[in-house]
This record gives C-alpha cells, structure tokens and sequence, in this order.
C-alpha cells in the first residue's frame, strides 16, 4: 500500500489558509507634521530629534521637500552653539576622548552637549557599524548629552554629506556645544574645518617626526592640538612628540598664531580635558574678540551653497545621463573609448537635457 505523501492534504484535516490572502503590502508611514515635529524638537524631544535628524539625511524626493521646511524652521533660531571638529586617525582615540571631554562639561560646565560621529561606510556592502555610542556610555544616557551615529555614505573630507543640516536641528534643539568626530581616515580630512568653530587634531605619541608633521596637510587647519594617550609608558613619547609638533608648527603655521598642543589623558582622572578645554574656549574668545568668528561662519555658510550646488550638479548629471552611461561604460572597459572623451559625452548629454528642459 502507498504510503501517503506527506504534502497531500488528508481526510478530515482542513487545509491550511494561505499566507496574507490580501496580498501583503509594505506599511506606509505616516505623512511627517512638520510645524509638529518643529514644535516637539524645542520642547526637548529626544524622539523628535532623531525622527528630525533621520528626515534631513534622507535621499527621498518626497522626504528632501519636508526637510526643506523643517530647515529653514531650524535655520531661523540655529547657530547659537560652539562647533567643534574632532579629527585624527584611527585608534588615536577620537571617540573615547569625546567622553572623558564631554562628562568634564556636562558635571563641570554645566553644558548641553550633542555628537555627531560619522562612521566610514563599507565599499563593498555600503554597510556602516555605527558603533560610536558604545564608546561614549555615559554622554549616550545622559540627559543633557545625544550621541547621533551617521553614515559617511561615500562622502570624503571625514564627514557626511547632510552634516551641516544636522548641526542645524541639534542647534534648534537647544544643544549649546556641538562636536563633529570626523571618519578618522588620514590627513584629507579638511572638509570639516569649513563647518565647526574650532578645529581640533589629536594625534598620537611617536605618530613621526618633524618632517612628517609638517607632510600633515591637516595640521595647517588645527586650531587646537592635543596628543592622546600621555599616560603611563606613553607619557615620554607623549612629551617628546608635542615638542615635535610644535617644532613643525613653526614651519607649517609661519608668524600665524600658533595654536595651543596639550597632552591629555582619557583614563583614569581624565588628566588634561580642564586644560583641553580652556584652550578651545581661548581660541573662541579670541576669534569673537578680533571679528573673526562671524566672518568664520559667514563663509562657510557660503561654503554650504557650493556643496550643495555641487551635489545637485552631480545628482542631475547623473540622472540626465543614465541610460547612456552604461553604454559608454561598457565601451570604456572594452577598450574602444578613453575615459576623458566618455566623460565629454556624458557632459554633453547633461547639456542638452538642460536646454531640453529650459525649452519646455
């Protein structure tokens, strides 16, 4: 006798109903209420806020039309923070630095404090860890402290591309004293400088000599410097290399105002972060003294204008000449056509799409 298939439905069991008969369908999320979300955001919101921050970094068409409204909402009562740029290679200890500095202003400054760490996005899978929180355990409970994680996304200059828009919101948020911890990926990381108040470099003991201090394009920008790690076995080497980075400030800085290079510690009593900070607020008292700190601004709020021509620039190049770019791709990896003159006729299809559109 054959023995029943176990697929087949048998006598006196009903068969079983079939999955989402309706048919499934993705939820849609509610429309964003902007005055709303606005409103929320002052009163402290720390949903808010993230819900806020997530709209501004979003590439929808449908959501950049929402964030431009929150934005100029934001706008009009931004900018009453202290910027801060964090950058150094990695494993200098960016990260764990911001916590020692940022716990010293929350108990002794009494400081409302946000983090923006932008984390370095995969090659291969686009996937960032995100992970910057778990170093900064007491700044991402505590409730004057928010620590936002972003995606680098493939932006270079260390930061992400909306992260302009982010100091915005957190401003409007009410937070007084912004940090910008940057990837961490060498000596290009500029793009920072043209966003924050206060430029600070870390660097770490026997990171090279004078030559190779003054290779580092990145330290003709520092405002502040420190060397991390000036503890323990470290604490010679710490010494010695501060000697070196204020001997290759000499030739890199000129008869600029030299800026401050303190040795700082993050474990322990967190040795340095009281000094670390009175320089920053020096130089900010300075540059407010001398004019140069809203002339600071006003520029990089130019700055911000270019950026964003750029990206739209590139976006619209992109989508005008989509088609034809795998093509001319393929071409190019043939062997068939160089690259510059691909690139000529890319240009020119994005061209004639505009006096295409100007027409209409």
């Amino acid at each position: 006798m054959d023995q029943p298939s176990a697929l087949e439905v048998m006598q006196g069991v009903e068969a079983p109903p079939s999955f989402n008969p309706h048919g499934w369908r993705r939820p849609s999320r509610p429309v964003v209420d902007v005055p709303r979300l606005f409103e929320e955001l002052q009163a402290g919101s720390r949903k808010a806020l993230g819900q806020a921050i997530t709209l501004v970094e979003s590439a929808k068409p449908s959501d950049r039309m929402l964030a431009d409204r929150l934005l100029e909402m934001c706008l009009a009562v931004a900018g009453n923070s202290v910027r801060i740029g964090v950058t150094g290679t990695p494993g200098v200890g960016k990260s764990t630095l911001l916590e020692a500095l940022g716990r010293h202003l929350l108990e002794d400054e009494g400081r409302k404090i946000a983090v923006l760490a932008v984390d370095p996005t995969s090659a291969r899978t686009h996937g960032s860890i995100l992970g910057d929180k778990n170093r900064m355990p007491t700044l991402s409970q505590h409730d004057r402290a928010f620590v936002r994680p972003s995606p680098a996304c493939g932006a270079l200059g260390g930061v992400a591309y909306q992260t302009r828009e982010v100091i915005a919101v957190v401003e409007a948020a009410g937070y007084d004293t912004v940090f910008v911890e940057t990837v961490g990926v060498g000596q290009s990381e500029t793009l920072v400088h043209q966003m924050v108040d206060c430029f600070l470099l870390l660097l770490l003991p026997n990171s090279g000599d004078e030559l190779q201090g003054i290779k580092r394009g990145v330290m003709e920008l520092a405002d502040v410097i420190a060397i991390t790690k000036a503890d323990g076995s470290h604490e010679i080497p710490a010494k010695v290399a501060r000697q070196q980075v204020i001997n290759a400030l000499m030739y890199v800085k000129g008869h600029e105002p030299m800026p401050d290079v303190q040795l700082v510690s993050s474990v322990g009593a967190t040795s340095g972060m009281d000094a670390l900070w009175q320089s920053i607020a020096g130089f900010l008292d300075r540059q407010c003294a001398q004019g140069a700190f809203k002339a600071r601004r006003s520029d990089q709020a130019v700055e911000w204008m270019s950026e964003l021509f750029r990206q739209r620039v590139q976006i619209s190049l992109t989508a005008a000449a989509y088609d034809q770019k795998e093509a001319l791709a393929q071409k190019v990896r043939a062997g068939t056509l160089m690259p510059r003159p691909a690139s000529d006729q890319l240009l020119q299809i994005w061209q004639e799409s505009l006096l295409t559109e100007g027409n209409h």
